[in-house]
């Protein structure tokens, strides 16, 4: 038995949306390195006691990385399953990030709201989920 005959015929869009994320984890990653050049911040240091920009711009990122684990596991959960619905859902997070980021990115904290809708992408993935664990137990 391959992969090719077990995963759902529209899991490639699942797969075009983890490559979007990874898209947007490297995009992050580049502006917290650029911006530990322009502020002076070196390595291992995770935050400047001087510049509240660059701390803006390392915690897009960190806060990211931090719920990146969670969505991935619901997204593949739901994916297997659901791999349209899913991938919409996943598009709609990932680009709320690239929102989250640059609300983030201007020094203004609150600004990082503009990226709130990305929930719609999130709680979409977990809803799913769950109901791909009570069809597995019958329940559904």
């Amino acid at each position: 038995m391959e992969v090719l005959d077990v995963l759902p015929a529209n899991f490639g869009y699942a797969i075009l949306t983890y490559l979007y994320s990874w898209i947007m984890l490297t995009y992050l990653a580049v502006k917290v390195g650029a911006a530990r050049k322009k502020y002076g911040v070196k390595y291992p240091t995770m935050y400047s006691d001087k510049e509240d920009v660059f701390n803006c711009i390392q915690r897009a990122h960190q806060n990211t990385l931090e719920v990146y684990p969670q969505w991935l596991l619901f997204q593949t959960i739901a994916a297997l399953v659901y791999p349209t619905v899913a991938s919409v859902l996943g598009v709609i997070w990932v680009t709320s990030r690239f929102s989250y980021a640059w609300g983030y990115y201007t020094g203004n904290p609150v600004k990082r709201m503009n990226g709130n809708y990305g929930y719609i992408g999130l709680f979409g993935v977990i809803i799913l989920s769950i109901s791909v664990a009570l069809q597995l137990l019958g329940v559904i």
